[in-house]
């Protein structure tokens, strides 16, 4: 009895001491996991996709983000078998571009990779840009990846500024801004004024093209919208100077190209001056306020708009007060021409003493060719200037 006794006595103790140590393991595990990493500024890194655990481990270890890889290889095996005993997922980490920050502890480092909590990106696309535009400014953002297999339907994106992950493949981003042109279109189009001269969605997103293309920094929008939507009713061709642009150049349209006499004659299908109604398809694609413009206009009863070389446009509601107004606008370009010639000249016998100078009022240039009577000879984005007679 008394050797049983021992032996249960001698693994009594022994059970004992391995509990001591095994608890001892566990607490210094986590005091490992949970302690400063010997990173000692913030440091940016990249996991590329189908880097194993090891892998990962090793490029965080040379970066000097954490010190030695068993525990952290460690940590990643027992959060992977915890969760399989729960029956969750097991959560992986996930590529991407990753900013760490000073003395970052393994188990962070282990929570931001499996949340996926990369760095963002911002991506602007600014209102009124064509398609083509659109897919050129991703292709030489050197933050995107992938190719893009062809030009999406002119309109059909929404510009804005958002995020994304370093490497987000460029079809993904027009994924998501068409997306998003799609739903914000369905919701407005829900909420539009009653009795607009538009047939569907699609006819909307043509005179919001419009409309985007025709607005200055200075202007309403839903009053440029609203002289559109007076005419449409009123059988009157829009005569829109940047749907002659587009008839003529396409989806690489130059916007800021002279308009010239055979231009405004040219029988193209989006030259609103040739005709009746809108365009086929819209000539770029429009923002927020434009689609808003357009589904709830301005109540006005005015049908013509022109230049007032401060951003924005003077609007009439008859014949007479737009021809004054376009007197006063020429008065104006006049004005503009010399003291662009004045500035060339200051510019060119002092180039070496002075910077360029720029004229302050901002407004378009003007065609070198006299228009045929009643039509535009200003860039874009201009005046609707007459109805048809």
């Amino acid at each position: 009895m008394r050797g049983l006794t021992r032996l249960l006595s001698g693994l009594l103790t022994l059970a004992f001491v391995v509990m001591l140590l095994v608890a001892g393991g566990i607490a210094w595990f986590h005091q490992a996991v949970d302690a400063p990493g010997p990173l000692a500024e913030k440091r940016t890194v990249t996991i590329p996709p189908g880097d194993s655990s090891r892998m990962i481990a090793d490029r965080l270890e040379q970066q000097g983000i954490i010190s030695g890889q068993s525990v952290f290889l460690v940590q990643v095996m027992s959060q992977d078998a915890i969760a399989r005993a729960s029956g969750k997922p097991a959560r992986h980490m996930k590529a991407g571009e990753y900013e760490m920050e000073p003395g970052i502890s393994i188990r962070k480092v282990i929570q931001k990779l499996t949340e996926g909590r990369s760095l963002l990106y911002s991506v602007t696309m600014p209102e009124g840009l064509t398609s083509f535009e659109i897919v050129r400014r991703l292709i030489n953002d050197p933050n995107l990846s992938g190719e893009i297999a062809q030009v999406p339907p002119e309109g059909s994106l929404l510009p804005e500024t958002f995020s994304v992950p370093r490497n987000t493949s460029r079809s993904q981003v027009l994924a998501l801004l068409s997306r998003e042109q799609d739903t914000f279109l369905s919701a407005k189009w829900a909420e539009r004024m009653p009795d607009l001269p538009l047939k569907s969605k699609e006819e909307a997103l043509v005179l919001a093209s419009m409309v985007e293309k025709e607005s200055g920094p200075n202007d309403d929008p839903a009053r440029i919208a609203a002289v559109f939507i007076n005419r449409l009713k009123r059988g009157m061709r829009l005569q829109s100077d940047p749907t002659i642009l587009y008839g003529k150049h396409g989806p690489k349209v130059q916007w800021g190209a002279k308009i010239y006499r055979s231009d405004i004659n040219a029988k193209t299908a989006h030259n609103t001056y040739q005709i009746d109604g809108l365009p086929p398809t819209p000539i770029c694609n429009p923002g927020r306020r434009s689609i808003e413009a357009v589904l709830q206009p301005a109540t006005s009863k005015e049908l013509y708009f022109v230049a007032n070389g401060k951003g924005g446009h003077i609007f009439s509601e008859t014949l007479q007060e737009h021809e004054a107004a376009v007197k006063n606008w020429r008065k104006i370009e006049r004005e503009i021409r010399a003291e662009e010639r004045t500035a060339e000249a200051v510019e060119t016998t002092s180039a070496d003493v002075a910077p360029t100078l720029i004229n302050s009022k901002q407004v378009p240039a003007v065609s070198v060719v006299s228009p045929p009577q009643g039509a535009p000879s200003d860039r874009v984005p201009l005046p609707v200037k007459r109805p048809q007679q």
